[in-house]
């Protein structure tokens, strides 16, 4: 397969369900999709000359995301803790550079809303207010329909490309597999 660029062109963020009163796409000014990344420990073996890393497990997950003016029907999301997670659900217009086709990206997190932080107002300027997903329990990541990435904490379910990696530890675990594992 040969080289390919894919740019992220524009977004839109539902938070709480996919009501589409509920869209952002005219205040989202910024969106960052949770990091996913490995944490790592030192091995430092007592008859070996030479230490190493060992990956122990994936970072909590949290995503962040920036909209212009008040939004009260999200800033009034968080501290409700009596609540199931929320769900929060994004979606990217994703362009091949290659032919120029728009390709549907799309993630969805299901988490809470941990931080709601104003910005300065200042007179001339657009306040805005930056958010936070947190406590992030489900997250599925998909291009053009294809699953990127998937992981539920209640499921003990996690696929990479594809790939479930959690299989082998389910099945000797006895955990079973539920709905979307």
């Amino acid at each position: 397969m040969s080289s390919n660029v894919y740019v992220m062109e524009a977004a839109n963020l539902f938070c709480g369900d996919a009501d589409p009163s509920l869209s952002n796409h005219l205040t989202i000014s910024d969106l960052k999709l949770p990091e996913l990344a490995e944490n790592y420990v030192d091995h430092r073996p007592g008859g070996a000359p030479i230490a190493v890393e060992v990956d122990t497990n994936m970072n909590r997950l949290e995503s962040t995301f920036t909209l212009a003016g008040w939004q009260p029907q999200v800033q009034t999301m968080i501290g409700l803790s009596t609540t199931a997670n929320q769900v929060f659900t994004a979606y990217g217009v994703i362009r091949d550079r290659r032919n120029g086709r728009a390709l549907e990206g799309k993630a969805v997190m299901q988490g809470r809303l941990g931080r709601v932080n104003p910005q300065n107002w200042r007179r001339g300027d657009l306040q805005s207010h930056e958010y936070s997903i947190r406590a992030i329990m489900h997250y599925a990541l998909w291009l053009e329909g294809e699953e990127m990435f998937y992981w539920d904490f209640f499921l003990n379910t996690r696929r990479t490309g594809g790939v479930d990696i959690n299989r082998d530890i389910n099945r000797i675990l006895r955990i079973p597999i539920g709905e979307g594992g």
